[in-house]
């Protein structure tokens, strides 16, 4: 008498919960934290958007769209949003390129090169506030040393923080320094590169610029994209803490970006409904952009 054989035993032991279990009670706490802080605050802002709610009173009212009316008046919230686009234009390529720029440089093996890595990184693990007034003394306009090293070259010497100008580019420079992270990101992803590509490109004549041109770029697109979007959407937030520290949104609101501008309006003129508001406006700028960008690259696959 033939008997079919049944499945193969299992190697779990009794008791034992499946994998599938065990990972989503590790996800359990990094999902509950979502939860609470991120998700529940963005709704309650959402709702708060559209009450007279000024942080303190117990029981807001609901107003309608008069906040959003107000918005579209509001000669500061257009001040504060083109001077946040204008910073994400000049930042975050600049940024990125640094980040780039110095990843691909000290990827290869070389003397000191520990060091150097160690020097680019050293910034980002730096407070942002602390960052913020070691560049007072650095933009300072009588003893600073950007205008001593500028008076080298014999270029004139800026008020850095009293023109709208240069008090933009004084922000931006301040952000060029902590770019650890897509620094290790692509030292790291230019290291997991395979040699016998470049080795092979050598012996057909590819120069360096053209290896960088032909295998380099093409191979880190994908992350450079990611890094692109990752720093598009840090540059619209980081950049509080040096316009609070450095110029507090002056001069003429060159410096008053959109983080800025809702924390005056939330905790300074107890108006944190209209707070709330810009950062609906904030997380819909950001979402524009960031869909801008992935519709480019895209498109630029698809034209390739």
């Amino acid at each position: 008498m033939t008997t079919s054989a049944g499945p193969p035993p299992t190697s779990r032991r009794p008791g034992s919960a499946p994998r599938t279990m065990t990972g989503w009670v590790f996800l359990a706490p990094y999902a509950a934290a979502v939860v609470v802080l991120i998700a529940l605050p963005a709704l309650l802002n959402v709702g708060y958007a559209f009450t007279d709610h000024t942080g303190l009173t117990r029981d807001p009212q609901f107003v309608g769209f008069d906040n959003v009316q107000r918005l579209t008046s509001d000669t500061f919230f257009v001040d504060s949003l083109e001077a946040s686009l204008f910073h994400v234009a000049l930042s975050v390529p600049l940024r990125l390129l640094a980040a780039v720029g110095l990843g691909l440089l000290l990827a290869a093996p070389r003397p000191g090169g520990r060091w150097f890595r160690t020097a680019v990184y050293l910034p980002t693990v730096i407070p942002d506030v602390a960052l913020a007034v070691l560049f007072l003394w650095v933009l300072n306009p009588l003893y600073g040393p950007l205008n001593q090293l500028l008076g080298l070259f014999g270029l004139p010497a800026f008020n850095w923080l009293a023109e709208p100008t240069t008090a933009r580019v004084g922000v931006v420079l301040m952000l060029l320094f902590p770019i650890g992270e897509g620094f290790i990101v692509v030292l790291a992803a230019r290291r997991l590169l395979d040699n016998r590509l470049y080795e092979a490109a050598a012996l057909e004549g590819c120069g360096p610029f053209g290896q960088l041109r032909r295998i380099t770029l093409p191979l880190l697109a994908p992350i450079l994209v990611l890094l692109a979007v990752r720093d598009t959407i840090l540059t619209l937030q980081v950049n509080f803490v040096p316009a609070y520290v450095l110029t507090d949104g002056r001069p003429a609101n060159a410096t008053l970006y959109l983080p800025v501008y809702i924390f005056d309006q939330a905790f300074e003129f107890s108006g944190f409904a209209y707070g709330a508001l810009i950062t609906i406006v904030l997380m819909l700028i950001t979402t524009a952009i960031i869909t801008a960008l992935l519709l480019v690259v895209r498109r630029w696959r698809i034209l390739r």
